[in-house]
This record gives structure tokens, C-alpha cells and sequence, in this order.
């Protein structure tokens, strides 16, 4: 909380506002493979997506059930234990996603 002597001052609030979600279709979304700081351990990332975090986390949980593995939803991506490109790439489509397949 910020305190004004100032009679004009104007108190706002510091909550980040959400994105609104966007379209499937209006999604580039991007998938990568990734083992550092993992202890050799490969997981898929998803990358990109644009809108609120439930959305994002439903995403997660449609795909972590889907390849049958584990996985979380931090920092905007989706982490799928093991090395599911082909797989998220497949079912992200199927959803009507945009999607590539980027290094690792």
C-alpha cells in the first residue's frame, strides 16, 4: 500500500491484469524438448500460449492425460514428463491449434 500526501493522487491497484484468451486458432503455441536442470530427465514444453491461467492449466491437465504421464503448468508453459512432441503436436491440432516443433 502506497500512502500521498498529494489531494489529486489516484490509488491503483498492482494486480496484473489477465489476457484474454485467445482462439485455438489465433494460438501459435511451441514445442520443445528439454533436459537441462531436469537431472537428464527429458520433458516436452509447451511454449506461447497467449491468455488466462486456468485456461492454460485445462490445457495442461486435457494433455498430461492424454500422453499418460505426469506434468505441470508454471511460468506460462506446459511441462509433459518425457518426450511427447510428435503426440502433443498431434493432439494440439486436433484441438485446432497452431503449433511447431522448435529445437531440442
Amino acid at each position: 500500500m502506497v500512502y500521498s500526501t498529494n489531494p489529486d493522487f489516484e490509488a491503483f491497484d498492482e494486480k496484473e491484469e489477465e489476457v484474454e484468451t485467445l482462439s485455438p486458432s489465433a494460438q501459435n503455441l511451441y514445442i520443445s524438448r528439454d533436459k537441462k536442470q531436469r537431472k537428464g530427465k527429458q520433458v516436452t514444453l509447451v511454449t506461447g500460449f497467449v491468455g488466462q491461467s486456468e485456461d492454460l492449466t485445462a490445457l495442461g491437465k486435457t494433455l498430461k492425460s492424454k500422453c499418460g504421464t505426469g506434468g505441470s503448468v508454471k511460468d506460462g508453459e506446459i511441462i509433459i514428463q518425457g518426450d511427447f512432441r510428435e503426440k502433443v503436436k498431434g493432439l494440439l491440432e486436433g484441438l485446432g491449434y497452431k503449433c511447431k516443433l522448435s529445437g531440442g
